[in-house]
Order: structure tokens, then C-alpha cells, then sequence
């Protein structure tokens, strides 16, 4: 399947103007070749690819709504690091393994005090389609941890952190939510005064394991964990 992005109304169906140059100068595609456009919100066009000059159409054939998204629904709030190349290779990993929400976490140690939010979405966009999503992840910026606690669900919300002198359940033990959160703290971790924080919000603690895991690790390790987990 070649999958596109772009907008789907009705049954109008629009090639974003970036996938559009993609289609005729990089792929090189022909008029008549099969293309299937989806716009990152559970609907998918199918048809035939038509170009005029520069311009790349699809001649629909089918339009297919609301599909079923991935289930449960992972929210990973997670610490930027400082190098963002592995803060990028989370989110592409992540997004491929069906993540439905990221948030950057801005934390009494995070180095990085800002992110390019329009690449990061570019990104999660392009593992989307390569992952066949038709439902693509909402991506939130820095936003500061005792404010991200704010509008939390405490009952389905749980951090991963490395104090093991504080009590922490077995991720395996974990039970099976439609939805649930999980916050992954920055390189050295949360602060014992953010883990009381969090504490203090009904947040629960979890190990990821005896190894002590990079942020990025961390939170590929928790999108593999519900993506096995998924109906």
C-alpha cells in the first residue's frame, strides 16, 4: 500500500501539497498508479493517482471512515533529551508501535528548554504512514511537570522512575486500561522532590526492570509493553 497524507471532507479528497511534490519529483509515480490518501483521523481514500504539471490528484474510488484506531490508548510524557537525535528515534519508534499521545515534560533536570514541534510532528506523521496508521498520535509541547499533573487521571497514570528505595510496582503487573499514561523522567531522572510530587498526585511508581534505562529506551520499552498488549 502507498499510503499519503492529506484531507479527506466528504468525498473531497486532498494531497497535502508536501506529498504532492514527494508523488511526481522523488517517487516519480505514474498516472493509473493504485494511491490511498488517509488524513491521520480514522478515514481512507483509495483510488487511482492522476497528474497535471506538478500537481498529483487522486481519482477516488473509495472512501473508507472511521477505522478502528489502536487500543489501549498510550499517552507517554516524557522528558526531551539533551541530544535530540534520540528524543527523534523515541518518537519514530513509538509512533510506528501505536502510541496515541506524547508530551514533552519540562523537569527540574531536563536540559533542553525547547523542541522543533512542527519536525517532531513531520516525523511522527512519516512513521505513521509507514506503519500503515490511519490514525495519527497528537503531539503536545514542554509543558512543566506540576502543570501536566493538572489535568491527569491519577487512576491510570504511572511514572517510571530509578529511586529503588521507593516502593514500585512490576511493569507485567500493571492492569489493562483503555487509555493510560506514563511519565518518563530526564536524563538523572526525576527529582526525589518530583517523585513526592507525584507521589502526592496519586501518580503510581514502576519498574522498567533491574537495568537502568536511557530516557529514550525507557520509553520505547513502555510503547513495546502495550503494543503487545494491544487488542
Amino acid at each position: 500500500m502507498k499510503l499519503f497524507y492529506g484531507e479527506i471532507e466528504g468525498n473531497v479528497v486532498t494531497i497535502n501539497d508536501e506529498e504532492q511534490q514527494h508523488i511526481v519529483k522523488v517517487l516519480r509515480m505514474k498516472n493509473g498508479e493504485a494511491i490511498h490518501v488517509t488524513d491521520g483521523k480514522g478515514n481512507l481514500a483509495s483510488g487511482k493517482l492522476m497528474i497535471e504539471g506538478k500537481k498529483a490528484h487522486i481519482e477516488v474510488d473509495e472512501i473508507k471512515n472511521n477505522l478502528p484506531d489502536f487500543s489501549p490508548k498510550l499517552h507517554i510524557a516524557i522528558a526531551p533529551t539533551k541530544n535530540i537525535d534520540r528524543i527523534e528515534f523515541f518518537v519514530e519508534k513509538a509512533v510506528e508501535m501505536g502510541i496515541s499521545e506524547i508530551t514533552f515534560l519540562q523537569t527540574e533536570k531536563t536540559e533542553r528548554k525547547n523542541i522543533n514541534l512542527d519536525k517532531i510532528k513531520k516525523q511522527a506523521i512519516a512513521a505513521s504512514k509507514q506503519s500503515l496508521r490511519f490514525h495519527f498520535p497528537v503531539i503536545n509541547d514542554l509543558i512543566k511537570l506540576q502543570d501536566f499533573l493538572k489535568n491527569i487521571d491519577p487512576e491510570h497514570t504511572f511514572v517510571a522512575h530509578c529511586h529503588e528505595n521507593l516502593e514500585r510496582a512490576e511493569l507485567k503487573n500493571i492492569p489493562h486500561f483503555e487509555s493510560i499514561t506514563f511519565l518518563i523522567g530526564p536524563e538523572g531522572d526525576f527529582s526525589e522532590k518530583e517523585i513526592f510530587y507525584l507521589s502526592n498526585s496519586k501518580v503510581k511508581a514502576v519498574s522498567l526492570g533491574s537495568q537502568r534505562l536511557r530516557t529514550e529506551t525507557a520509553g520505547i520499552f513502555v510503547a513495546a509493553w502495550n503494543y503487545l498488549n494491544k487488542n
